[in-house]
C-alpha cells in the first residue's frame, strides 16, 4: 500500500469516528464518511470491504488509542497508592471527554452483534486488566476495570458524576485499602 493509500485509508477511519460521535452507528454511511473527509464515496468502497469493515476499523483504532492511554497512565505507578491516583486521573482526565465516552457506548451496543468487533472490547478489556495486574491480583483488576466501567456508563448518563475523592475511596474500598494506602 503505498504511502498516499494509507494516508487515505487512515483519514476515512479517523473520520468515520468523528461520524459515529455525531450520527451514531444507525447513522453512519459509506456518503456520510466520504463527505466528511472530502474523498470520493468510492473511496470507503476501495479500502474497506463493506461499512462494516470500515467500522470495525475505526472502532479497534478507538479501543487501542483508550488502551494506549490507560497504559501509559499506569507505566507511571510504583505502588498501590500510585495505581489508585494514576486510575483516578485516567478515569477523570484521560477518558472523560463526550467524544470518548460517545464512542465507549456505540462499540459496546455494536458488538453485542458483531463478533468481529467484539474481539476489540475484549482486547481493550483484557489490556487494562494486564496493566492492572501488576498492582492486583486478577480477580482484583478485573473488579476495578468493572468499576471504571460503570463509572464510566455512569457519568455519560447522570447528572451527577464522582469527583476525585469519591473515586479514590471507591478504588481503596474495592481492594481493601484504607484510603492512605495501608491493607485494612
Amino acid at each position: 500500500m503505498s504511502p498516499a493509500a494509507g494516508s487515505r485509508r487512515d483519514l476515512l477511519i479517523d473520520t468515520a469516528l468523528e461520524v459515529i460521535v455525531e450520527y451514531g452507528v444507525a447513522g453512519t454511511t459509506h456518503r456520510r464518511i466520504a463527505a466528511a473527509a472530502g474523498v470520493p464515496l468510492g473511496s470507503t468502497t476501495y479500502y474497506f470491504a463493506d461499512l462494516h469493515d470500515l467500522l470495525g476499523a475505526a472502532f479497534g483504532r478507538f479501543a487501542d488509542e483508550i488502551s494506549e492511554r490507560f497504559e501509559t497512565r499506569l507505566a507511571r505507578a510504583r505502588t498501590v497508592a500510585e495505581a489508585i491516583t494514576e486510575v483516578t486521573g485516567f478515569m477523570l482526565d484521560d477518558f472523560q471527554e463526550p467524544r470518548d465516552l460517545a464512542l465507549s457506548y456505540e462499540l459496546y451496543a455494536y458488538a453485542i452483534r458483531r463478533p468481529a468487533v467484539k474481539c476489540f472490547v475484549e482486547a481493550w478489556f483484557a489490556r487494562s486488566q494486564q496493566a492492572l495486574a501488576r498492582f492486583f491480583d486478577p480477580v482484583t483488576a478485573r473488579l476495578v476495570d468493572t468499576f471504571i466501567e460503570g463509572v464510566f456508563t455512569y457519568r455519560g448518563l447522570a447528572r451527577e458524576s464522582s469527583d476525585a475523592d469519591e473515586i479514590r475511596q471507591a478504588l481503596s474500598r474495592l481492594i481493601g485499602i484504607d484510603p492512605s494506602g495501608s491493607r485494612e
